[in-house]
């Protein structure tokens, strides 16, 4: 079986968001290519004597990704499209052009999945489908997860942030929200840990798919977890639909130049003295998400790390009445 090639031409500057939304709509496995220099942190674990020496760096990249002869290609092209169209307010996407090629039989679609390995987030074990539960870790809080066509399967440091911050403020009366819900780990952890509720909204229709056979893995009943399809920052619909003033926890693992413009719509999703946990969020760009959460008129509680990656934790302020 062959393989289609597509490789797309755009900008140094959008190829986190890109990638991300290549996630989101089921792309699995991407190249990137770009004369970005390494920094001295990159190359400190590189086992290299001498780096290759790269044209000058004019901000382009190339992101490739691959399709199968099954695959519906005027779907997949067409959902890429879709998204650039998304990301477009947020970054410039330079050419933004595909052009298309063949490649070798191999199993890209699968073959990431035997690094897909069982593993542990402080006492909870997040553990793929297809794995066996290690003998070690049978006493633990147990996930199921199989990131299907959407993303999220906990290994990302972003999502172990999150699943940190939400376990300190769960209680049995929580209405959690989850924006850029993916996979659904994150409310589908939320409410094993014991939330009433949870609302996840995505831009990507393949994550109510995801969602649902997760949900079934974990026992987690219909009526707990619903989803929602749409860009909350901007369609009202969307905003509407999920409602004003009702969620005590909103959660958002999503790049820092989308929550920006998401943090002060979502103040309007939140009850006063709700919490509001991001993260997707690289080292350099703390205070830009810092300074956007003071905007938004939320109270800044907590930022936290791992890695090179950040998790900024809020609170909406309770409304002070006149004594």
């Amino acid at each position: 079986m062959k393989w289609k090639k597509f490789t797309l031409t755009t900008t140094t500057q959008a190829v986190d968001l890109i990638s991300s939304m290549f996630d989101d709509i089921g792309i699995e496995g991407i190249e990137i290519e770009d004369n970005v220099p390494l920094t001295e942190k990159e190359t400190k674990g590189m086992f290299i004597d001498i780096l290759p020496e790269l044209p000058p760096d004019e901000g382009v990249a190339r992101i490739s990704f691959y399709l199968d002869d099954d695959a519906d290609v005027a779907d997949y092209l067409r959902r890429v499209e879709e998204g650039l169209d998304e990301l477009s307010p947020f970054a410039d996407l330079g050419a933004r052009t595909i052009t298309a090629s063949e490649t070798e039989d191999k199993d890209w679609i699968n073959n990431w999945k035997q690094y897909f390995k069982p593993f542990t987030v402080d006492h909870i074990l997040i553990k793929p489908t297809w794995e066996e539960v290690p003998e070690e870790h049978k006493d633990k809080l147990m996930i199921e997860i199989d990131p299907g066509t959407a993303f999220g399967t906990g290994s990302h440091e972003t999502t172990q942030l999150c699943i940190r911050q939400l376990k300190k403020f769960i209680t049995p009366e929580t209405e959690l929200l989850d924006v850029g819900t993916g996979s659904g780990i994150l409310a589908i952890l939320s409410l094993m840990y014991g939330a009433k509720h949870a609302v996840g909204t995505d831009l990507d229709p393949c994550a109510v798919d995801a969602v649902a056979d997760n949900m079934a893995n974990n026992g987690i009943a219909p009526e707990q977890f619903e989803m929602m399809i749409g860009n909350i920052i901007n369609d009202k619909a969307v905003q509407d639909q999920v409602g004003y003033e009702k969620y005590d926890i909103v959660v958002a693992n999503i790049l820092a130049d989308v929550l920006v413009p998401l943090t002060p719509v979502i103040v309007n999703q939140l009850k006063e003295g709700g919490i509001y946990i991001t993260s997707g969020i690289i080292d350099d760009k703390e205070t830009v998400v810092t300074e956007a959460v003071k905007a938004a008129g939320l109270e800044l509680l907590e930022v936290t790390y791992q890695g090179e990656w950040v998790s900024v934790t809020a609170r909406k302020k309770e409304t002070q009445c006149a004594g």
